[in-house]
């Protein structure tokens, strides 16, 4: 092997051990409105946009079900 392809290893190496320490910000997720429709959702790691999620996937109505349910159990209390 030559020197390149051992420093190359060595920097991926050392990039996957710094990668989880990075990411200790916590997830959360957004609801954008357009007319009173939500018409996506925003899963964001700190400031960082990491996906968007369909609101009529699967995935898209559990986060709407979770913090609609959360929504009214704030508003009874």
């Amino acid at each position: 092997m030559s020197e390149n392809e051992s420093a190359i290893g060595d920097g991926a190496a050392k990039g996957n051990e710094t990668a989880p320490e990075a990411n200790t910000e916590e997830i959360t997720y957004h609801a954008v409105e357009k007319d009173g429709v939500v018409t996506a959702i925003w899963e964001m790691q700190g400031r960082k946009h990491l996906r968007t999620i369909d609101p009529r996937s699967r995935q898209g109505q559990d986060i709407l079900r979770l913090y609609t349910t959360e929504h009214h159990d704030e508003a009874a209390s």
